[in-house]
């Protein structure tokens, strides 16, 4: 009996045991992405406003730990970014008021001085008063117009030319400091009419500096040495731009400028349309465990990856993504048309109906006019549902919302705009500078480059503009040199003559 017992414990021990081993089966595939809900939106009906319920506001983008820590330290440099632009604004300030002073302090310290041993200023020195005034006069205005414009971008290092130019002038005002001190503070000059043309040399001289500015900061980058293409990672859109002699950091400037201008806003929702054809391929394969849970797992296992060979196998042999991706396109095109077809339809029913009010607000009281915020307001709905539809299918409803659509509707009304004028923002996709500004934030692009970002372009010369979501690749080509010849063709060799013969029928 004690053998019995101890047997059926030992067998009652290996049954547990048993049951408590695992199994591991290949999961089921599922959908990448949670690609669920982009199925339901493709599949959806066109009723789908009555029956579902939309949820907007949410954020395109998942933020980790490690973004906050970035956007935290991209918060800081903002912040340092914010007062190096300041401290250059300081020094300019300063430089420019030294600049500017030192003219009139070499005409006020003999008076200050020693005004009892200066000789009497005669007229040329009295007219020489007239030509320093007006030359300080529009050389404060000149300097005005050219340095102390609005900054368009806060550039990584500083700018060359800038700095040898503010060096110069620097180097310049203290080495006439220096010849004033020595001859004309120390001896205690008396001739005044001689310190005044210094003065004027000095302002001529700074003159003839701001016309080096001129030619350094603004001519020399006219003509066009460089061809750059620029091309977006994510989508291949690609613009050419010739821009001059620059170096990388100000050509990136200039590229960043015509960006905003010339390229169509960055849509992510259209990039996973891939991402979803992959996802729905997955999708309609499963693995069975055919042998089960058995007490040869090695032997299963086997068996399993062997399946699992075959049906990849097989699945290569029956792709036909090709033949889905067109179809699926060709779904989407009509289903944008037809959209597209009753969005029209909604808005020129909207307008005829403000057209309408606008007729009968004429024959009421002037102070029962409807504003076009609320007419805007009024009309909106009827078309809301359409528009909405409409850009879901195109998927520009992150671009759009509900207070912008309501106000360039009212805008179009104030204006008198033309139901085909309103939708011109919605039926073709505009550059990024036409959205909000959440769309093209400041503060945002990275320059990476492999040579000094300060020095000038050349031939074969690649850097990238890098953002949060995508880059921009510029790569950059010389303009070829254009050799042109001339050929001289001589009037008479066009000259002809039709000899007639009697014989024949002309």
């Amino acid at each position: 009996r004690e053998r019995s017992r101890d047997r059926h414990k030992s067998r009652s021990k290996e049954s547990s045991r048993s049951e408590k081993s695992v199994t591991i089966n290949a999961p089921p595939a599922e959908p990448l992405l949670g690609d669920q809900s982009v199925r339901g939106e493709e599949v959806q009906d066109d009723n789908w406003g009555e029956t579902t319920t939309a949820v907007t506001g949410t954020s395109e983008h998942s933020l980790s730990q490690e973004d906050i820590v970035r956007i935290s330290k991209d918060l800081d440099d903002s912040v340092g970014l914010d007062c190096k632009r300041y401290l250059n604004v300081a020094l300019s300030v300063i430089l420019g008021l030294v600049v500017f002073l030192t003219p009139l302090a070499f005409l006020i310290l003999p008076h200050l001085l020693w005004p009892d041993r200066l000789r009497a200023c005669g007229t040329a020195c009295e007219g020489l008063f007239i030509s320093v005034a007006f030359k300080l006069l529009i050389l404060l205005l000149a300097v005005w117009a050219l340095f102390f414009r609005p900054p368009r971008a806060g550039l990584p290092r500083i700018f060359v030319f800038r700095a040898l130019l503010a060096t110069l002038v620097l180097l310049f005002v203290l080495s006439y400091w220096l010849f004033y001190g020595v001859r004309i503070l120390d001896s205690q000059d008396e001739d005044y009419q001689g310190i005044v043309q210094y003065a004027v040399s000095l302002v001529d001289a700074l003159l003839f500096i701001h016309y080096l500015a001129i030619v350094l900061l603004e001519l020399r980058q006219l003509q066009p040495f460089f061809s750059l293409c620029v091309t977006r990672s994510t989508d291949g859109a690609t613009q050419h731009y010739n821009l001059g002699q620059l170096s990388i950091q100000r050509a990136a400037v200039v590229i960043l400028e015509n960006y905003y201008k010339d390229f169509p806003v960055h849509n992510p929702a259209l990039l996973t349309a891939s991402k979803s054809r992959a996802a729905k391929h997955l999708a309609g394969l499963k693995v069975y465990n055919v042998d089960g849970p058995g007490e040869n797992n090695a032997a299963a296992g086997i068996a399993q990856s062997q399946s699992r060979a075959m049906i990849a196998a097989a699945a290569r042999r029956r792709d036909s993504s090709h033949n889905e991706l067109y179809y699926e396109e060709a779904e989407h095109e009509r289903r944008v048309r037809k959209r597209r077809a009753r969005l029209v339809v909604a808005v020129e029913e909207a307008f005829t109906h403000i057209r309408r009010m606008q007729e009968e607000e004429q024959k009421k009281a002037p102070g029962d006019v409807m504003d076009p915020r609320e007419a805007a307001q009024a009309i909106f709905p009827s078309m809301a549902r359409a528009l909405q539809k409409y850009l879901r299918t195109t998927r520009q409803q992150h671009l759009h919302s509900m207070e912008s659509i309501q106000q360039h509707l009212a805008f179009s009304i104030t204006n008198n705009m033309t139901p085909k004028a309103f939708l011109e923002s919605y039926l073709t996709t505009g550059p990024t500078l036409q959205y909000g500004k959440d769309r093209w934030l400041a503060r945002q692009w990275t320059l990476i480059s492999e040579a000094s970002v300060t020095s000038g372009l050349k031939d074969g010369t690649v850097f990238l503009l890098k953002c949060i979501d995508f880059s921009l690749v510029v790569t950059t080509k010389k303009i070829p040199y254009i050799q042109l010849a001339e050929e001289f063709i001589d009037p008479k060799s066009h000259k002809f003559m039709l000899r007639l013969q009697s014989e024949t029928s002309v």
